[in-house]
């Protein structure tokens, strides 16, 4: 499994979350929304250093992760962010790999 931040994202995110070079932003597993992967649960975000990485991936210096406890969640499947070109907010995309 892997992480892939296009490019438009990680600027979103370096604005919107006040990201700048050796920040951290973490994706995690939380109860309810709605996925493609896992029913019943989601992905948040929150700027926070990592306990225990499982899988990472570096863009402008920022380190986006997701902890180890997580992994479960993706199925086997890598995630990719990209901008959504009308809502102009992250889009996170599932894709089996």
């Amino acid at each position: 499994m892997k992480i892939t931040i296009k490019d438009d994202a990680a600027a979103w995110y370096e604005k919107e979350m006040d990201l700048s070079a050796g920040g951290y932003l973490r994706f995690f597993v939380r109860y309810g929304g709605f996925s493609t992967v896992q029913k019943g649960f989601s992905l948040g975000v929150s700027k926070e250093e990592p306990d225990n990485i499982g899988i990472k991936t570096e863009k402008n210096d920022v380190t986006y992760y997701i902890e180890e406890k997580d992994i479960w969640y993706f199925d086997g499947h890598d995630l990719i962010v990209d901008l959504h070109p009308v809502g102009q907010e992250p889009e996170l995309k599932f894709v089996k790999d």
